[in-house]
């Protein structure tokens, strides 16, 4: 940890910044979901999958988190208050087979990452759709987003649409071009390369 309490090799900015707007995205456009169109399925090796629609998913419960969020590029935002759903409620609504041991996130532009089931059941884990008291919009992931506070930002895919529980393990957009799959922002494993 360096002076201001940041990750190893990072430093801080004031916020985070907007794909395609501020950072340079890897899609022309950002996608602009329809909120009375859109969906969320979760299934895969789950007892009860589920499809939410954007009203049936603000009504579940709400949690808060403040959280740091580290880009791989080596900027951070400290103390983002994110809001949204708990990963650990959706895994106690859709129930996880004994074969679940993966977490495959699929998003609208086709960017897709994947985490250990294991590490989606801290409670810092949240399906965001507010960041700072405003709903996220779409150069920042909205409607819907994954925060994953402890892993580099790729880990925290954006535009979310589609979550597959899997007994196997897949590398996602970033992961198949050398970032790595670990993305632990306290060890600094930005690379695939570097010891895991």
């Amino acid at each position: 940890m360096n002076k201001e309490g940041l990750p190893p090799g990072q430093y801080e900015i004031k916020e985070i910044l907007r794909w395609n707007i501020d950072h340079p995205g890897i899609t022309k456009e950002n996608p602009r979901l329809d909120l009375e169109t859109w969906s969320l399925t979760i299934d895969g090796e789950v007892e009860k999958p589920i499809r939410f629609s954007w009203g049936d998913f603000l009504n579940l419960p709400t949690a808060k988190i403040i959280s740091d969020f580290h880009c791989v590029e080596g900027w951070s935002v400290r103390n983002c208050e994110w809001e949204g759903v708990g990963f650990i409620k959706i895994v106690d609504m859709v129930k996880p087979t004994k074969n679940a041991h993966y977490v495959n996130f699929e998003c609208a532009d086709g960017y897709t990452t994947s985490l250990e089931l294991r590490e989606l059941l801290k409670e810092n884990i949240l399906l965001a759709y507010r960041l700072n008291g405003s709903f996220l919009e779409p150069p920042l992931g909205g409607p819907l987003r994954l925060v994953v506070p402890d892993k580099y930002a790729y880990k925290s895919a954006m535009w979310i649409q589609h979550i597959l529980f899997t007994g196997e393990h897949e590398l996602g957009f970033w992961e198949k071009r050398g970032y790595s799959d670990i993305a632990d922002v306290w060890r600094e494993l930005r690379f695939q390369h570097q010891t895991e």
